[in-house]
């Protein structure tokens, strides 16, 4: 959701050309279903969904949480067992989540704010800054499985909201996606986000 900036990475992650072991990774991820679902479709509206994420963004995330960059009141509790694992154990569970079926939204039927939140996703607002969020994120929503810009089509609209106004306020901060979208959200108002996770939830990979 943000112009394509490169920056050097900080974190050391996973080779970019490997992949994980979808069902070594299911036999991991027993502590997560408790809010992410058993196949990663999340059972509350703040939670995530992971299922059909893409590995990369997943495992570096994971990875994030894991060496204490990214924070997260809810991830507190799997923190030491995060520790326990490894780098190919993490590439597991993220590849296990991206082989489930993607979660399917039903954006709010709302014509003010489907109109908002479709024109910022796919053309942004040049007046005011704000670019637009296919560059990342594809017009359809699939995200950048290579680059690592996540999939947002489905996601769960609650999640999306918090998760904007983290970005826009400085607060989610680990890595360097979050530097592009610490950009992009800036000068986002709160309308503005409540219509982009109104429209990504409902938006389908086609």
């Amino acid at each position: 959701m943000a112009s394509l900036v490169v920056f050097a990475a900080e974190v050391k992650m996973p080779d970019l050309l490997s992949t994980g072991d979808a069902k070594a990774g299911s036999e991991l991820v027993a502590l997560c279903a408790s809010c992410h679902g058993a196949n990663g479709q999340s059972i509350s509206s703040d939670w995530p969904n992971l299922a059909g994420q893409n590995q990369r963004y997943l495992s570096e995330q994971l990875k994030y949480f894991q060496q204490g960059d990214r924070e997260n009141v809810l991830m507190l509790s799997v923190i030491p067992y995060l520790k326990t694992l490894s780098d190919s154990q993490l590439l597991d569970i993220a590849a296990f989540y991206s082989s489930q079926t993607p979660a399917i939204g039903q954006a709010k039927n709302d014509q003010e704010l489907l109109a908002l939140g479709e024109s910022l996703y796919r053309a942004g607002d040049l007046k005011r800054g704000i670019p637009a969020c296919t560059a990342c994120h594809s017009v359809n929503g699939a995200g950048n499985a290579q680059a690592g810009f996540p999939k947002v089509s489905g996601q769960q609209k609650n999640y999306l909201i918090s998760t904007l106004k983290e970005y826009r306020s400085l607060q989610r901060n680990a890595g360097d996606y979050s530097l592009v979208m610490q950009s992009a959200s800036q000068n986002l108002k709160d309308y503005d986000i409540e219509a982009l996770a109104n429209y990504m939830h409902g938006l389908y990979e086609k």
